[in-house]
């Protein structure tokens, strides 16, 4: 017996420890194709979120930092936000996604009486009037196309419509009543970056709209909320944490100048600042020690997240191939969308440190 005893030990040592030391032979990273062509280049743009800034804050200082984006030139920006589509889905699971639906989707109601359109209506009329969309469209048709945006739930793109009007023509219309004109008139001025800088930097460079690729499909309720939020906040209770919040806060006191905005872009996209967020955030988390291991069901929804992320940004691109791609996305995402995105075949990550020098 006991050498039957023996025999499975070894064995279940034997597996456990090949299964840390494998390394699947199959890389799609270094398989970067085509060998003709342009490839698909994507610019991860990890931005503070504009929303925490002080109110004194002006949002003219982001203006350098546009200035560097539109000389790249992308083809299309993509945002950190819940697109219509996502948001018209989880409205149909309010047990799972209850406090999600509250804190990232907009009610589309106000748009659907305007324009007769439910969601998945809106989102068809939009596809239809961009694949026929003329060269220089009226304003008629514009204000037409942000109606119908705000009806599919995408706030962000009729933004880019309502800034490619002139003055004259931000006005009720072809869809348009004067709730959602003073909606249209808050929401370009609003304090997030999809708007003052997305937006802006989309109208600025003839941009129909934007790409939101942020998903909160993998968002659940825990059994013990309490227990679990305060696990999660004794882990991020570390030297990394705290050396992080302090060169926050110091980058944030010197907002007054747009070289103010550019050294705190410059701070947030540097590699440092992806490795002491490990350090302080889910590399603690994964060491947390409760019975329920609540920090490694954060990391496993953190993972999920950035991984559907990657490929709403992917899908983006397959559907252009060749094109230049802008994402603004949170700091955090930065290291996890660059390394997701850096496995695909087509896909070339570019630096963004010579951009913000």
């Amino acid at each position: 017996m006991r050498h039957l005893y023996a025999f499975l030990l070894a064995a279940v040592v034997s597996g456990a420890a090949s299964a840390q030391a494998y390394r699947p032979d199959f890389d799609p990273s270094k398989l970067k194709g085509p060998a003709k062509g342009p490839a698909n280049e994507v610019l991860v743009l990890g931005s503070p979120h504009i929303s925490y800034f002080p109110k004194t804050f002006d949002p003219a200082t982001l203006r350098g930092i546009e200035d560097r984006l539109a000389g790249w030139r992308p083809d299309a920006i993509s945002i950190e936000a819940l697109s219509g589509a996502q948001c018209d889905h989880i409205r149909r699971y309010p047990f799972r996604y209850q406090d999600t639906i509250k804190s990232y989707c907009w009610d589309p109601a106000p748009a659907q009486a305007a324009t007769g359109l439910d969601v998945p209506a809106a989102t068809a009329e939009a596809d239809k009037l961009l694949k026929a969309w003329p060269a220089n469209p009226t304003a008629g048709q514009r204000r037409r196309l942000a109606a119908v945006f705000l009806a599919g739930g995408e706030r962000a793109s009729a933004v880019v419509q309502w800034l490619r009007l002139p003055q004259a023509e931000r006005r009720a219309g072809d869809g348009l009543d004067d709730g959602l004109v003073e909606l249209l008139d808050k929401l370009k001025d609003r304090r997030d970056e999809s708007y003052l800088l997305a937006a802006r930097l989309a109208a600025r460079l003839g941009h129909e709209r934007l790409y939101p690729m942020d998903d909160h499909t993998a968002d659940s309720m825990s059994e013990d909320e309490k227990a679990w939020g305060d696990a999660i906040m004794k882990a991020w209770t570390n030297p990394a944490s705290e050396k992080r919040r302090r060169q926050g806060d110091a980058l944030q006191a010197k907002l007054g100048t747009p070289e103010g905005v550019l050294a705190m872009y410059r701070a947030y996209n540097a590699p440092e600042e992806m490795r002491l967020a490990f350090q302080g955030d889910w590399g603690a988390a994964l060491e947390e020690p409760s019975p329920q291991r609540f920090g490694r069901q954060y990391v496993g929804y953190w993972e999920t997240r950035n991984l559907r992320m990657a490929g709403n940004i992917r899908d983006v691109m397959g559907l252009k191939p060749g094109m230049k791609m802008l994402v603004v996305v949170g700091a955090s995402h930065k290291g996890y969308l660059e390394a997701y995105l850096h496995q695909m075949h087509d896909v070339r990550v570019v630096d963004t440190g010579p951009l913000l020098r």
